[in-house]
């Protein structure tokens, strides 16, 4: 397998997926190298689809580790904003951050694996890809993917609630 080839493919995207996963973008960027290091140490070889699917669900352990208490994980969102990249006025810039403080704290009291199947949905993995990295059979991605819609806007609507 072609390191630079792969590493230029699979990048962009885990760093996008582990950076929505942790609110932390250094930590984003740790986690996307670390697992495509684990990559090549395991010579993990195959079809592109299979080889993305096991970079991710390395990604996503890798991130439960760093990550296992939900505390640590808002000390960070709270010591690392996500900063617009183009500055917005003042009303528009504080309208965004709240959207996002307000989405980051529904997918956080939403399941673990609710969390990963949507973040990875909407970072364009089909529904195989989804079923591998998370392992459970491709026809119930569908399904497992609405419940975690549901649970997600119930934790909009419901911000007291507990998931």
């Amino acid at each position: 397998m072609d390191f630079d080839a792969t590493f230029d493919a699979q990048y962009p995207s885990l760093v996008r997926y582990c950076h929505r996963l942790t609110g932390d973008a250094d930590a984003a960027e740790d986690t996307a190298q670390e697992a495509l290091v684990r990559l090549f140490e395991h010579e993990v070889e195959g079809p592109e689809p299979a080889v993305r699917a096991w970079l991710f669900k390395t990604a996503t352990h890798l991130i439960r580790d760093r990550y296992r208490v939900d505390e640590n994980r808002r000390r960070l969102l709270e010591e690392n904003p996500v900063l617009p990249a183009a500055p917005d006025g003042p009303e528009r810039a504080l309208a965004r951050a709240q959207d996002r403080s307000v989405a980051r704290a529904a997918l956080d009291r939403i399941p673990d694996r609710d969390r990963e199947i949507l973040l990875m949905r909407y970072e364009g993995f089909s529904y195989r890809e989804i079923a591998e990295a998370v392992a459970v059979a491709h026809t119930s991605v569908g399904t497992l993917l609405a419940r975690a819609e549901r649970r997600f806007v119930d934790a909009l609507e419901h911000p007291e609630g507990a998931a």
